[in-house]
């Protein structure tokens, strides 16, 4: 009887986690692979400023006039870096909002710039329709430092009142943005979000009614499109990183998804996103904000590179932050380097040496002569799930096959880094979780 009732735990237990597959949302925002991350805030205009160190105090709105500003110049920079999506930070910690909200007055409506008629959250829109990214909102509600609020988005006094207060604000904050700016491709919750329970504002219903189709990075238990953080700022994923996991971001807000590598016996699609700045994390606000003394503080080529291959390469988004400066513009030196950047990624995979599709268990390629490799793409078709749980790969060297890696996770894509001269590869599914379907694998 016990083993009649082990092996029915068993098949169950397959049976559900194959069960589980990415909504369609979830496939869109796989295949789009790379994004960006675009911060402008007050510590921008007043470097010293901290929340943190003196709740009453808020930078004047006198300070914030960037009269260069141009949300194209952004849009373009960060199309040439090869992103497919971008991500507007509409509210950072300072609480200062970057459209004209009717929550409260600390926003742009009450500054110098365009004599507070403009709204930069309605101009980035506007470019990324104009140069084809998908377009996504960060707006966290877990830190307000003109309302006095820290994480895990309760007012510092503890006051109930002042707590419905700040709540209210969140609703208004969120109608505004998931209602007059169009369909976002994203929406970026820092931090995750306080459920009602806990005493926060019900932000899952909103999102089910006014973007129920978003990608919602941290986002609130039961949103069908989550996706997870990776558990660092520096673009590595750990590995293996699978797509499934136990849990989804973060249902009350502080609690941690558990374990950064997922779980393919977990029961949620919920994949990695891995963000990180352009300038250093040792650079001035972690590298998320300008700084006018930090222009040689960018990531080089090499590691940029280095950095896609652990995201992107790990079966996760790679999400890059870009910077804006006091004159509204991505600095001259970031465009050039996202430029470089998209350059070299675009030679790196544009053109395959060779590529098989759709095959089983074993795929072979043999070239008509040595090929010299640096990198091997392999893909699972993860619309019909994540199965491949181990694998190996050779290179025929000199007549000889020589085992170049063992893996685990494949997910929408593995990039596996070589160096060599190969007359042929051959990659091995040792165990899967049922019938799993490859693909691609492709040479470069």
């Amino acid at each position: 009887m016990k083993n009649v009732l082990l092996i029915l735990f068993l098949f169950i237990s397959t049976v559900r986690a194959q069960s589980v597959l990415p909504t369609a949302a979830q496939l869109k925002w796989a295949d789009a692979e790379i994004g960006v991350l675009i911060h402008f805030d007050m510590p921008v205009f007043e470097p010293s400023y901290d929340f943190r160190s003196d709740w009453s105090y808020h930078p004047a709105l006198s300070v914030f006039n960037p009269t260069q500003l141009d949300t194209d110049q952004w849009i373009k920079a960060s199309k040439a870096a090869g992103a497919t999506y971008a991500i507007l930070v509409a509210k950072h910690c300072s609480g200062f909002s970057l459209w004209p909200t009717t929550a409260h007055p600390y926003s742009v409506k009450n500054t110098p710039w365009r004599n507070g008629q403009g709204d930069i959250v309605k101009d980035f829109i506007a470019s990324c329709t104009k140069y084809g990214l998908k377009p996504g909102i960060y707006a966290s509600t877990t830190a307000n430092g003109y309302l006095q609020v820290d994480n895990p988005g309760k007012v510092v006094s503890g006051n109930e009142t002042e707590q419905l207060k700040y709540n209210e604000v969140v609703r208004t904050q969120l109608t505004e943005l998931w209602s007059n700016y169009g369909k976002l491709f994203e929406v970026w919750f820092d931090g995750g979000v306080l459920p009602p329970e806990k005493g926060g504002f019900d932000v899952l219903s909103m999102l089910k009614e006014k973007q129920p189709e978003a990608i919602a990075f941290q986002g609130p238990y039961g949103h069908e499109h989550n996706i997870r953080w990776v558990g660092n700022e520096e673009g590595v994923a750990p590995y293996p990183c699978w797509s499934v996991a136990d849990s989804t971001t973060s249902s009350s807000g502080v609690v941690e998804i558990k374990g950064l590598n997922g779980n393919p016996k977990g029961l949620f699609w919920c994949p990695g996103e891995s963000d990180f700045p352009l300038r250093l994390n040792s650079s001035f606000q972690g590298g998320w904000f300008w700084h006018k003394d930090e222009d040689d503080q960018l990531r080089s080529i090499d590691e940029l590179v280095d950095k896609h291959s652990k995201s992107v390469g790990r079966n996760t988004n790679m999400l890059l932050g870009v910077v804006v400066d006091d004159r509204g513009l991505v600095p001259d030196v970031d465009v050039k380097r996202l430029e470089e950047f998209g350059e070299v990624i675009s030679a790196k995979y544009a053109h395959p040496i060779a590529r098989k599709t759709n095959q089983g268990k074993s795929v072979y390629i043999t070239f008509d002569v040595p090929q010299q490799l640096s990198r091997i793409v392999i893909m699972e078709d993860i619309s019909k799930g994540e199965r491949i749980r181990e694998y190996t790969l050779y290179g025929k060297e000199n007549g000889a096959w020589k085992l170049l890696s063992t893996g685990s996770s494949v997910g929408h894509k593995r990039i596996e880094v070589v160096d060599g001269v190969f007359q042929a590869v051959k990659f091995e599914v040792t165990k899967a979780d049922g019938k799993f379907f490859l693909k691609e694998l492709a040479c470069y």
